[in-house]
């Protein structure tokens, strides 16, 4: 799995300066990148030749100062390769000797005017993203309170119903039927809907409603971490549900661990504000307070004044 070229020189908005190197097929498959400091002076052992290549201030300044024959040596050196690309930053131009070089070489060069060290974040950043391992689930992200919630349960117990309750009390829809999960880092999980789903809500007896258009842009969002999962159930009056909450349950996507909460359905139970509650009360924990602990406390003092 890779990215294709075109689609980071155009979500970077990169000036391309080889038109004539044909970039259609190549991919970028590594999600770090490489400023070649070392290689400029010659030493090309462990060089990182896959990864997209960044020319900064220092690179270029140490470039131009050289004598002109060691200039293109490096440059024959570097170019025999095989390098996704080279980008250049803070508007620095190559020469024209080396861009006639890379077009021979079959490697494009492009040009934008950001700070290395900013534009570097931000790529790498995105890169992790895109190349991150994959997997998708049926159920529904919901952004509630800043909070990542997956829904999940059955087919027809009540999912999109739910999200489409939340929209309504002014949160977010993130993916509806299909969630694409991505592992980001060992601690991230970022969910998104596919291109064809996204906005886009399955109502039994109704069809599809397209959320953007009904409740505005403000009541979806592309993408959100998930912070917690809801798993929605049939009520069984024989099953012991937890009252106090005081053993979380987690489910594991691609390695990582999310905390679990399951929600028993009935007749006259409103899933949304249930929802809502359960988010509001994951930040507290997050935020070092914790109900049940609360009472537990409360409940030793009035037993040790007792």
């Amino acid at each position: 799995m890779g990215v294709a070229l075109q689609k980071v020189v155009e979500k970077m908005d990169l000036r391309n300066l080889t038109p004539d190197v044909d970039v259609s097929g190549r991919v970028v498959n590594i999600p770090d990148v490489n400023r070649p400091a070392l290689q400029l002076t010659g030493y090309f052992e462990h060089f990182e030749s896959e990864r997209l290549q960044i020319i900064g201030n220092v690179e270029y300044t140490y470039l131009m100062k050289l004598p002109e024959e060691k200039r293109e040596h490096i440059y024959d050196s570097i170019l025999s390769y095989s390098i996704p690309a080279f980008i250049y930053c803070r508007n620095h131009m190559p020469e024209e000797k080396f861009l006639n070089k890379a077009v021979q070489r079959g490697i494009p060069i492009y040009i934008t005017d950001k700070a290395t060290s900013a534009f570097m974040a931000e790529l790498i950043r995105w890169l992790n993203v895109q190349l991150a391992p994959c997997i998708s689930i049926h159920g529904v992200l919901v952004d509630v309170y800043g909070v990542g919630v997956l829904i999940r349960g059955e087919s027809g117990i009540g999912k999109s119903e739910s999200a489409l309750e939340l929209v309504k009390r002014g949160h977010r829809l993130v993916a509806d039927d299909v969630v694409e999960i991505r592992k980001v880092s060992d601690e991230t999980l970022v969910g998104t809907a596919s291109e064809i789903t996204r906005h886009f809500i399955e109502l039994r007896g109704i069809g599809i409603i397209d959320v953007k258009a009904l409740f505005g842009v403000q009541s979806v969002r592309k993408t959100q971490n998930i912070d917690m999962v809801i798993r929605l159930e049939d009520w069984d009056k024989e099953k012991e549900y937890d009252r106090l909450g005081l053993n979380e349950e987690y489910e594991e996507y691609l390695g990582n661990r999310v905390v679990c909460y399951r929600i028993p359905v009935r007749p006259g139970r409103n899933t949304a504000i249930i929802v809502e509650c359960a988010a509001m009360n994951h930040r507290q924990k997050q935020m070092g307070y914790n109900a049940v602990e609360e009472l537990y406390r409360r409940v030793q003092e009035n037993l040790s004044r007792k």
